[in-house]
């Protein structure tokens, strides 16, 4: 199953397992639990300390679970995790191991205390790069709390059970058979939801901390280069975040980053975040910025946030990236995770060999169709103008494939569904002006970004777009406020020019502070 390569960097890792634990293994006589088999017993010959049973019983063929005498750990993969999972069974091996956490010690000490029942359940795709992530969440906590189960189900695996819970979206979580959330989620924001009082708790924290020299906000590639060059000079330095990472989170295959042949957007966020954590930065995750209150005359500016938290700066950089453009037509809210997506590489697996359609004809969208195309039964591709606007070598393979209808000048008008989930969308010929339905199962939008900046009108100044309008150096039009990245309006919205953005905007923060 594993390759040579493969196998000795696993023999490698699984150096550091110290405690005895067991693999069991719930097979039928189908090819994939054959596959299964391969693959574990390739684990079990790397280590002394892994031993595999064929005995198990549950219901969900193939599948496995990992348990240690010591410990009451209940933990299970549902299907085969390679792919982008290929990294959570590594850890989750490593943690049901024995080996230590990644995780603070008051982190640690909080998920141990959670009381309740806790069983969760996680629908992942193989080729989703926002699963791993809550996979690996979960998985970490059941091994710390007994009262934590978790089984991570491939969904393309398992059809049956995602047609009978309409799972549309990955990654979907259950929690004692109800669903619990859709998309990515770290094992702090996991707890929030799950121990009520932890927000509270936060925000106090916050609301107790001194006013920092510079207080970056967001943590995507322009806070996280505005706060790496503002601790370099020695300043008191603090980053919130909603989601340190940001967009970059969300981005498949990364291959125009200077000097970076190729990377992946999760792995360029870890990064980023380690580089931060490299210096005296004061890290304050899962914060969503509510209001910008501008300093009186020789005052502190205050930046209040949705969890009730207020912090003070000297100055300020705003760094809070862009999200999704949405259509804004009856149904794409009703049918959001129902059908409507917006990442086919998480979502795609989920809809294959069914018909889908793609709303952009730029080089996302058409991207989009080219990897459905692979997958599903037929692409719809619908554009607002009256040519497509990808890259010509993009349009060209677009062309080339037979299950998929490029459909220009259209305006989509509704998206259609029968309560539950999707079921087609309606278009407006912009030329005839006629209405038309296509009869579909998924609707993947790619029609651009809008800057997260909602929280900032009535304070800093706006493009009719609502970008931050900044000047050369990054400045607002408020004295000691400063913005960069894709929520300003330097135009070309790309993570190398980001970068470059919040390293110039924490450079003139500095200079306003030595100045005044």
């Amino acid at each position: 199953m594993l390759d040579a390569n493969l196998k000795t960097q696993l023999q490698g890792y699984l150096t550091k397992v110290t405690q005895p634990f067991a693999i069991v293994a719930s097979l039928d006589d189908s090819a994939k639990s054959q596959e299964l088999l391969g693959l574990l017993n390739d684990i079990e010959a790397l280590s002394d300390k892994i031993t595999l049973r064929t005995d198990g019983t549950d219901s969900r063929t193939p599948s496995f679970a990992l348990t240690r005498d010591d410990a009451n750990i209940s933990l299970r993969f549902a299907g085969i995790p390679m792919g982008h999972e290929f990294t959570s069974l590594v850890l989750a091996l490593l943690q049901v191991g024995g080996h230590p956490f990644k995780l603070s010690d008051e982190v640690i000490e909080q998920i141990r205390a959670v009381e309740g029942e806790f069983n969760f359940e996680t629908y992942f795709s193989l080729s989703c790069q926002n699963c791993p992530d809550v996979v690996q969440a979960l998985n970490l906590m059941a091994v710390l709390n007994p009262n934590i189960r978790h089984v991570a189900i491939d969904g393309a695996l398992f059809q049956d059970e995602v047609e009978a819970r309409q799972v549309m979206s990955v990654p979907s979580i259950y929690l004692n058979g109800e669903l619990f959330t859709q998309g990515r989620m770290g094992v702090e924001e996991i707890l929030a939801k799950i121990d009520t009082g932890a927000a509270a708790r936060e925000a106090a924290k916050l609301n107790d901390k001194a006013p920092f020299d510079v207080l970056v906000v967001g943590g995507g590639p322009a806070g996280a280069a505005a706060a790496v060059y503002a601790a370099r000079k020695g300043i008191r330095t603090g980053v919130a975040a909603e989601r340190f990472g940001g967009q970059v989170l969300d981005t498949l295959a990364i291959e125009n980053f200077i000097s970076v042949q190729e990377t992946e957007g999760p792995k360029l966020a870890r990064a980023l975040e380690e580089h931060v954590k490299q210096y005296e930065v004061d890290l304050m995750n899962l914060q969503r910025a509510a209001k910008l209150v501008p300093a009186a005359e020789g005052g502190l500016h205050e930046v209040q946030f949705e969890s009730g938290a207020s912090l003070k700066a000297k100055t300020v950089i705003i760094s809070t990236g862009a999200r999704w453009r949405e259509m804004n037509v009856p149904g794409e809210q009703e049918y959001r995770g129902k059908g409507v997506a917006y990442c086919p590489h998480c979502d795609g697996p989920l809809f294959k060999g069914k018909p889908v359609a793609v709303i952009g004809g730029g080089n996302s969208g058409v991207e989009a169709a080219i990897d459905l195309a692979g997958i599903v039964s037929h692409v719809t591709l619908i554009e607002f103008d009256d040519k497509l606007r990808a890259d010509a070598v993009l349009q060209t393979k677009l062309a080339s494939l037979p299950n998929v209808t490029v459909i220009k000048s259209a305006l989509t008008t509704e998206v259609k569904g029968n309560g539950q989930k999707v079921t087609g969308l309606v278009y407006q010929d912009r030329i005839s002006g006629e209405h038309h339905e296509v009869t579909l199962d998924g609707i993947f939008v790619q029609i651009g970004l809008l800057p997260n900046s909602d929280w900032l009108k009535g304070s800093v100044e706006l493009s009719p777009r609502g970008e931050i309008i900044t000047d050369s150096r990054g400045a607002t039009n408020i004295p000691g406020v400063f913005a960069a990245g894709d929520v300003t309006t330097v135009p070309y919205k790309q993570i190398v020019i980001a970068i470059g953005e919040g390293a110039k905007a924490s450079l003139a923060a500095f200079d306003h502070l030595i100045r005044q």
